[in-house]
């Protein structure tokens, strides 16, 4: 269970702020009501759902399956008039129902759709009923405009139409008035109006009583009279006394709508309180979005730390000016659970103690904070605050008497699960005896194990946090040369307060401040310069060290660069040396085959060419297995044999006896190819004789035309015919011409047709 955080604190950290910009997020009414009332939660187990849900609505926003629209108008009053018996609702009611069912429908069906992207939402949404009930019997009735339809009845309709064929009465006969009394010449130039929503004569005063009919009105001057013609009362009363029908008639129909609907009320209030949380979420979802934030790691351990963390509040205004706004990195833990912040006055002290304050409420209230992703933190029973000036008047309190009780709540309330916050701690009073105080309270809440933060200009706080073991003094640096502040937090060293340097650029004359100097003890001077000294150094060093990170980290970068490099240099030296040893290789199997191919045509033995490349074979086949095994000892780490050793009678007996073996095996395979190979070529001999002889019969009975391309038997050169006289042909060769007798042509490629 987390304990409630007051009032007060929320006050103090201007958490009110934040709820007044989620709420201009909200869509409707209801939704703006709901963040108003935001609090911080009572069960984790809820704190975490919400936080969960409201991480899902922001990632939905840079997704392709965005969440549908929530849109909805508020049924609270038909819910309320639902619970009365005999009661019943308007037409414009039932469509609003029928809108904000179909919407929580929609809703139901996206999330059970897309449960893998939204865990936690489709788990709120499961105890929602998914039923199309409620709509489809309004739909029957009500049109999508909120008007009871003809078919909603027989008698309904029926009464329609008869109210359509009396207007249709009253139309043609107010028309024919119309002309009648037109060509009298009684009407006025405006010749109609309408008075009471009904159409009526304006007819010339003076004619008046020449008019049957009902006087409705004059006009402002009298000179005009607005008469009813006598032929369209009759229809116009028939006409009322149906629309009073009709009236009764839809009565009727609603309150036996109200009955069918009246059982789902407490449906309709659960569709209605689940999109109103839709808008809340959407609002928390739309603000983080807007001030970039994330939901930090939740953990067990009583932690905090804020990487990059930003106040919000400061963040939007900063914003809205185009300033920059510093962020700061701050952890709180067993080994560091108190920081005491000093340094000038508008350096950021207090603003530092309330982002960290607001950042730790706005998230036990179910709203993401604008941090870096991988900060962590922990939940807080209670979160006790002492900001500002609390002089209260009414109980007729000091601020320092009201810092007092707030003291001792804090003493009454501190322990390991609170994080208490307190702005320039022990001010108020006599500075020895009001700062000899605070050193007290300071060690009756770091030996509570409460962790905290607090702001102090005094020098008694600094020298206790540095004797303290888990508790660390902190500064808001400053600028000694330009005399501004730089809004960083540095945890490890106290700050100096610059109280001289601050009134110096305030424009205090330097005269004074010289005057000020000499009425303050010199130790005091000198602490202050030592530490503000110490500052300037620790300022330097800070750089020195960020600028050896950066180098270190490049360097890094480097080494890592040259050695992947190195590494891919060295795999393709391997891959060009295992290249270059299978070409020497193939290039020395070719050149064996060549010698042996080359003795084979000279000598036509085939059984010595068999036998000599066969032998080669189990040469080359030793070699391998012999390469094998020193391989295979090579990987289990034993020593690898020389080469150039002799082999021992057995061994060489072995090889040998292996082989005779190898030989025969092959020999076996070779005759076996090779009348394999000789059944072949003779089928491929006998098939060329074929193809041969038809070529011959074909050329034979050929007959040459010009521009056939041929060649004489006995020669190589191509040339084209260009003159065919009985058997001697005349031949074009390019360069020269030449010519033959038909009878020595060999056809090259026949002329095209």
């Amino acid at each position: 269970m987390i304990n409630k955080i007051t009032q007060k604190t929320l006050n103090d950290l201007e958490f009110s702020s934040v709820l007044q910009s989620i709420k201009e997020y909200c869509i409707s009414d209801l939704g703006r009501e709901k963040v108003l009332h935001i609090k911080p939660y009572a069960k984790i187990l809820e704190l975490k759902d919400e936080l969960y849900q409201v991480n899902e609505y922001l990632s939905s926003m840079v997704s392709e399956n965005k969440i549908t629209n929530h849109y909805f108008d508020e049924i609270t009053n038909e819910i309320h008039i639902l619970g009365i018996e005999g009661s019943f609702l308007e037409g414009k009611s039932f469509q609003k129902i029928s809108s904000i069912s179909a919407n929580t429908n929609n809703l139901l069906a996206f999330f059970k759709k897309f449960k893998e992207y939204y865990p936690t939402l489709f788990s709120q949404s499961e105890s929602i009923e998914f039923t199309k009930i409620v709509i489809t019997n309004i739909d029957k009735i009500i049109s999508s405009h909120g008007d009871v339809l003809d078919k909603a009845s027989e008698t309904l309709k029926i009464i329609r139409k008869e109210i359509n064929t009396v207007r249709g009465k009253i139309g043609s006969s107010f028309t024919k008035s119309l002309s009648h009394y037109a060509s009298l010449g009684y009407l006025d130039d405006i010749k109609e109006s309408v008075v009471e929503n009904q159409r009526v004569l304006a007819i010339q005063s003076m004619y008046r009583k020449k008019i049957k009919g009902s006087i409705l009105g004059n006009s402002k001057t009298g000179s005009i009279v607005y008469i009813a013609p006598e032929a369209t009362l009759q229809y116009t009363r028939e006409l009322q006394n149906l629309q009073y029908e009709e009236q009764e008639e839809v009565i009727i129909i609603l309150k036996q709508l109200t009955n069918i609907i009246r059982p789902y009320r407490d449906l309709l209030q659960k569709y209605q309180n689940y999109l109103c949380h839709l808008d809340l979420l959407s609002a928390k979802a739309k603000y983080a979005n807007h001030i970039h934030a994330c939901l930090p790691k939740i953990v067990r351990e009583q932690k905090i730390y804020l990487r990059d963390a930003y106040h919000p509040i400061l963040l939007e205004e900063n914003n809205r000016k185009d300033i920059a706004t510093i962020p700061q990195t701050l952890e709180l833990n067993k080994q560091q659970q108190i920081i005491v912040i000093s340094g000038p006055n508008a350096g950021g002290k207090s603003i530092t103690l309330k982002t960290i304050g607001l950042l730790q409420v706005m998230l036990q209230s179910g709203i993401l904070i604008p941090v870096h992703e991988k900060s962590e933190v922990s939940i807080f029973d209670n979160i006790l605050t002492d900001i500002g000036d609390n002089q209260s008047i009414e109980n007729q309190l000091s601020t320092y008497s009201y810092r007092l009780k707030n003291m001792c709540n804090f003493l009454r309330k501190c322990n390991q699960n609170t994080l208490f916050l307190i702005d320039e701690f022990g001010t108020g009073s006599d500075p020895e005896l009001g700062g000899a105080l605070a050193e007290i309270f300071l060690e009756e809440f770091y030996e509570m194990g409460a962790f905290g933060i607090i702001t102090t200009h005094y020098a008694n706080l600094k020298v206790l946090a540095s004797e303290l073991e888990n508790v660390a003094n902190a500064n808001m640096q400053f600028d000694q040369r330009s005399l501004e502040p730089l809004f960083k937090l540095h945890i490890g060293q106290a700050g100096s307060s610059f109280t001289f340097e601050v009134a110096q650029k305030n424009g205090i004359p330097f005269r004074l401040i010289n005057r000020a100097k000499k009425k303050v003890e010199r130790e005091k001077i000198r602490l202050d310069k030592t530490i503000a000294k110490l500052q300037l150094e620790r300022n330097k060093l800070q750089k020195s060290a960020d600028n050896l990170d950066k180098e270190k980290s490049s360097a890094k970068e480097n080494s890592d660069k040259l050695l992947t490099q190195t590494q891919k240099i060295q795999e393709k030296l391997n891959n060009f040396q295992e290249l270059y040893d299978k070409n020497q290789k193939m290039l020395s199997y070719g050149r064996k085959s060549n010698e042996l191919l080359n003795k084979f045509f000279q000598t036509k033995n085939k059984k010595h060419l068999i036998a000599e490349f066969t032998k080669w074979a189990i040469i080359e086949q030793a070699k391998n297995e012999k390469l094998k095994q020193e391989k295979t000892v090579t990987k289990k780490g034993q020593p690898i044999k020389n080469k150039n050793k002799l082999l021992s009678k057995r061994e060489t007996k072995e090889i040998n006896r292996k082989a005779k073996i190898a030989v025969k095996i092959k020999q076996e395979k070779l005759q076996k190819i090779e009348k394999e190979v000789l059944i072949e070529v003779k089928k491929i001999t006998q098939k060329k004789e074929v193809i041969a002889k038809k070529i011959a019969r074909e050329k034979s009975n050929y007959k040459f035309k010009i521009n056939d391309r041929v060649r004489l038997f006995e020669g190589n050169a191509k040339g084209t015919i260009e003159k065919i006289e009985k058997d001697i042909v005349t031949i074009n060769y390019g360069i020269f011409i030449a010519k033959a007798n038909i009878n020595q042509l060999e056809l090259v490629q026949a002329a095209k047709k």
